[in-house]
């Protein structure tokens, strides 16, 4: 009588025993992997973008470098950094940061070589407003002095989410 009840008890231990051991495993996994922590928020959308680039209009204009959000989700500019690879043209890339505002400091606002126009209203559009929503435009000159452009040059523009790190606008441009 007391073997039969024994052999249960041992079974019954060794199934108790193997389901603490996996329970064990999996909060140490999750701690470990890191699948505890909050999940950020997705990066907004931006539906449809063009963007242009101006090489030369005649005026103050040139080197003025246009990205439109046509449709999609409203994006906070404090959220946002421009990224412009001109390596192709002037062999230089730099970052817009800080933003917003409404003039391109090479000490507060640029990240890399300083391409951009740093002179007062030389940016533009939504870079000095709270959000950048469908109908707007961010507006700002890259500096003939350090990126000289060609019509024909080519340059690409991203707008990245720094929240998520999402790349939300990618315009590749041509002087024209």
């Amino acid at each position: 009588m007391f073997g039969a009840e024994r052999g249960q008890s041992e079974v019954l231990g060794e199934v108790l025993l193997v389901g603490v051991a996996v329970v064990v495993a999996a909060v140490l996994s999750l701690g470990a992997l890191g699948f505890g922590e909050e999940v950020d928020d997705p990066a907004p959308t931006v539906a449809e973008s063009s963007g242009e680039l101006v090489a030369d209009d005649g005026r103050f204009g040139n080197q003025r470098v246009r990205i439109y959000h046509e449709a999609g989700d409203p994006v906070r500019v404090e959220n946002v950094e421009i990224a412009v690879d001109a390596s192709d043209a002037c062999g230089k890339r730099g970052r817009i940061v800080n933003l917003p505002t409404n003039t391109i400091d090479a000490d507060e606002n640029v990240r890399g070589p300083d391409i951009f126009d740093g002179r007062t209203g030389q940016a533009k559009g939504a870079l000095d407003d709270e959000v950048f929503a469908a109908g707007d435009v961010f507006d700002f000159r890259l500096t003939s002095g350090t990126c000289e452009l060609d019509p024909g040059d080519r340059i690409t523009v991203r707008v990245v989410h720094t929240p998520s790190g999402a790349v939300i606008v990618e315009a590749r441009l041509t002087a024209n």
